[in-house]
Formats: C-alpha cells, structure tokens, sequence
C-alpha cells in the first residue's frame, strides 16, 4: 500500500480499483453476451435440410419399414420359441410316461397286434411331428426376422449414400460461417483494443482512470479470451501475432523508457540539493523513505543510522535541523515534528 498517501486516500485508492474492476467485470458480462451471439448470424443448416426431400422420405419410408418388419419378425419368434418349446414339453412327458409303461408293462409275442402299445407310439409320434412343425416356424421366422434386419441395413446404406454429401456440404458451410464468425469477432475486439492503448497511453493517470483501467482490462479480456472461433488456427495466429506486437512495443517502450529515466537521474543527482528539491513530488519522496530508499536516487538507505544526514549515493541531504527548535528531522517533512515549523514548501503535492 502507498505510505505516502492519507489514509482516507488510501482507502479510496482501493476503492477506486475495486470499481475498476467491478466496472471491467460488467463490460466483460456484456461483452461476452456480444461475441456469444455472433454466432447466430451465421447459422449453420443440418446436414439432413441439404438432402433432397423426395429422395430423403423414400429412404426414410424403406427405414420405417424395414423397423416395423424386424419388430414384427422379433415378436413372431418369440411366439414361435414359446410354441416350440411346449410342445417339446409335451413330447418329453409324453416319451417319459411311453418310456415308463413299456418298462411296466407285460410283452406279449407279438407286438404288432398289441392295440395299446400301437395307440401309444403313434401318439408319440404325432407329439414328435408337431415339435418339428413347431421348431420349422421358429426356423421360419427367425429367416423373415433375418430378412428384415438385411432390409434394414440396406435401407440404412441408402440413407447413407444421401448423408455423406450432405454432410460434406453441411461441413463446408460451417467453415465459411467459422470463418465470417471470427471476422465479426475481429471487427469487434480488435477496435477495443486499439481504444484500450489510446486510453492507456493518454488516459491511464486521468480523474476518471478507475474507468479507464476498467476499459482496458476488458478490452484485453476480450481480445485474447473472448476471441475463440470455430477455427483455432486463425484465433492462434491472431492472438500470438497481436501478443508479440504488443510485447515489442511495449519491451522497446520500456526499454526507451528506463534509458531516458537513467538520463534524467544522472541529470537530476547533479543538480544543487533546493533543485532537485522541486522536481520530488511530497507523496513519493514519504513512500521512498517509507520503503528505506533515498528519495532522490532511489538506491537503498539506512535511514535509522543517527548519524546520517546526506545520501551516501547521490548527496542529497536527507535530515536537517528545525531552524526554530534546532531538533534534528527529515529533510523532506513539510513540517517539524516537534514545534510544528513550516519546512520544504517546495515539495509539489
């Protein structure tokens, strides 16, 4: 936190950030709205719209009833299983008691004129035929069933045949709209940013620079965020290439920057000490000592040494005495601590 600000500003420098951001936070909220919905103008058709109509119902048709003829094969199975499956029940009850009588029974010499015997084979043999009638018609129905699956996948091929075009078409058509969406985005966010770096090289310090902040955090939340299209490549190019401008620029600005600070410094720290006075600012000059740094040449001081009075690194006097009560204070204090003596009024605010 600043040291050299009243705690009342402080305070309100904080509270100006936190509107700054709430401020960024709600043009994000809308910006967000903006970009999502740029989509819909480009809507993309389904693949099934490109088929021609008449093409498609025929096709559809062979579906359907290739379904309805698999579903209606499957139940007839079932009935045909349970049909069989009685009457191998009642042919090997049957075989059971045949099996249990003859084992009971007295044999006669010939068994060709034994009536029961007789009745009873050809019972058996009447139980036996209808298993197989009944097992034909599962095998019978289990063939229809079998048709139908195969009508079902031709027809399925067919519908396939019609698809695979129309998907193609339908996949051309989301790219051109990827591509007229990414172009929208890019009308949108790339003035922002552009506004976001005028507002940031003329405006940042302003009175109103909580909004200014708030802008330009949002403008750059949109630009390398919310700018995501349907092709990721031309997004990728887009961004990377903007961040590396923006990194050259701003490393060379930087760069000139702090050459031409190291200038004026060397300048200033051979300038008279009342000089180089009324080029410091109050509030810097107080946070500079609050952090033990010499105010002037920004180099660390041990301002706690009582028997320093000068910067050992630039000379510019850091503790003086009170001309009115002789007591020994900071140089840079507006007044003195200990009789109230106006001092350094030519410190800027």
């Amino acid at each position: 936190m600043n040291k050299g600000l009243r705690l009342t500003e402080r305070w309100m420098q904080l509270a100006l950030w936190l509107v700054a951001l709430l401020f960024a936070g709600f043009l994000i909220g809308l910006g967000g709205k903006v970009v999502d919905n740029l989509a819909d103008v480009e809507p993309v058709p389904p693949a099934e719209s490109l088929i021609e109509p008449a093409r498609l119902a025929v096709v559809k048709a062979q579906i359907e009833a290739a379904d309805q003829a698999k579903d209606a094969a499957t139940e007839a199975v079932q009935q045909a299983e349970h049909a069989h499956q009685v009457a191998a029940s009642n042919t090997a009850s049957a075989r059971q008691a045949f099996d249990n009588w003859i084992a009971t029974r007295q044999a006669t010499l010939r068994p060709e004129q034994d009536n029961e015997l007789i009745k009873r084979t050809r019972d058996l043999d009447k139980l036996v035929a209808a298993e197989r009638v009944a097992l034909a018609a599962v095998q019978a129905q289990k063939k229809a069933m079998l048709d139908a699956s195969e009508a079902k996948g031709h027809a399925y091929d067919a519908y396939r045949v019609l698809e695979e075009p129309a998907e193609q078409q339908a996949h051309a058509i989301a790219q051109r709209a990827a591509r007229k969406v990414f172009y929208y985005r890019v009308s949108v966010t790339l003035p922002l940013l552009l506004v976001a770096g005028i507002l940031f090289k003329y405006k940042r310090n302003g009175i109103y620079w909580p909004f200014t902040w708030g802008f330009i955090f949002f403008a750059l939340f949109a630009f390398f965020v919310e700018l995501v299209p349907y092709l990721p490549s031309y997004g990728g190019y887009l961004r990377y290439g903007v961040g590396i401008v923006l990194t050259v620029v701003g490393g060379r600005h930087a760069i000139r920057w702090l050459q031409g600070w190291l200038e004026r410094q060397r300048a200033a720290e051979a300038l008279p000490d009342a000089q180089r006075r009324r080029t410091m600012r109050y509030d810097v000059a107080i946070q500079r000592i609050g952090k033990s740094v010499c105010p002037s040449c920004e180099r660390q001081t041990d301002f706690k040494d009582m028997h320093i009075c000068h910067c050992p690194h630039c000379g510019i006097g850091l503790f003086d005495r009170c001309p009115a009560c002789s007591s020994r204070k900071n140089a840079f204090a507006r007044f003195c601590f200990s009789c109230g003596t106006p001092a350094n009024a030519s410190l800027a605010d």
